[in-house]
């Protein structure tokens, strides 16, 4: 965008750049009907921990977690409608250290079910699986870094 600047013809507004305006992602909010427990389950899935000196307890309607790494938040909040339709926006899951089949056998013993298998769609070890958390939210396990680098070697 320009506002001005000195090579303006007379008569005319000079043009000059002007800095766009940006966001950052300050957290990512799942609704939910129980904020403690599913932010329980996706501090196990995930690796997050709660926020020092806010911790999340029973009963809490809000409830963060954070990556001790990146630092991404997420913020679990009761809402009173039950989830109807398929997510707009959803969590791709890369393993960090095991497989994809493996890290998907993980999750299902955590209570994660199988929405779709899209495994094997551009050749064997190719693709993803949908899932759903306890409470019905969507996401997808992909293959790990190291898989998906062993297929480009081969």
């Amino acid at each position: 965008m320009f506002e001005g600047g000195i090579n303006a013809l007379p008569g005319r507004r000079a043009r000059t750049r002007v800095a766009p305006m940006t966001s950052l992602i300050s957290h990512t909010t799942v609704d939910c009907r129980n904020a403690y427990e599913l932010s329980e389950w996706w501090k196990q899935v995930l690796g997050y921990v709660d926020v020092d000196g806010d911790p999340n307890l029973p009963g809490h309607e809000e409830c963060m977690i954070l990556d001790p790494e990146t630092r991404h938040h997420l913020l679990f909040i009761e809402v009173p409608e039950d989830k109807a339709v398929k997510n707009r926006i959803h969590f791709d899951l890369r393993p960090r250290s095991a497989s994809r089949d493996e890290e998907l056998e993980w999750l299902l013993s955590l209570g994660a079910t199988v929405v779709g298998d899209h495994r094997g769609k551009d050749g064997p070890g190719t693709g993803w699986v949908t899932l759903a958390d306890p409470e019905g939210n969507e996401f997808c396990i992909l293959r790990s870094q190291a898989e998906l680098e062993a297929g480009n070697a081969g």
